[in-house]
């Protein structure tokens, strides 16, 4: 634990069924970074069953921003508790011809700022 820090990205483990926040919780002490990225549920279920490529999955919109889904205030309020002082990397994992970048950008510093509070 003092040499090998996680990374905490909560969309990829929301897309494989894993339970975040519980990972969250076990291992918060030794996260050092963190990809905010959401999962659009429809899709993912969509994926799983048409047994679809991950590539498949991000063109069709499986991923998106925070402030696009679940509710991150538990996983703020969880990263605070532990003590997180490291980055937080937005990660949108979308076609940005259909879905514009800015605006999706945008859309997640706004969520932020309000559920983080900075």
């Amino acid at each position: 634990p003092e040499s090998v820090y996680l990374l905490f990205d909560s969309g990829h483990l929301a897309y494989c069924g894993e339970d975040y926040m519980a990972v969250l919780k076990k291992y918060a002490k030794r996260i050092k970074h963190v990809h905010l990225k959401d999962i659009r549920p429809e899709i993912v279920k969509k994926v799983k069953e048409e047994h679809l490529s991950f590539l498949q999955g991000v063109r069709l919109g499986a991923l998106t921003v925070p402030g696009d889904g679940a509710d991150f205030a538990p996983i703020f309020d969880e990263l605070d508790k532990a003590g997180y002082e490291g980055w937080m990397l937005v990660e949108a994992e979308q076609d940005p011809a259909v879905a514009n970048p800015f605006k999706y950008a945008k859309m997640a510093r706004k969520y932020i700022a309000e559920k983080a509070g900075i």
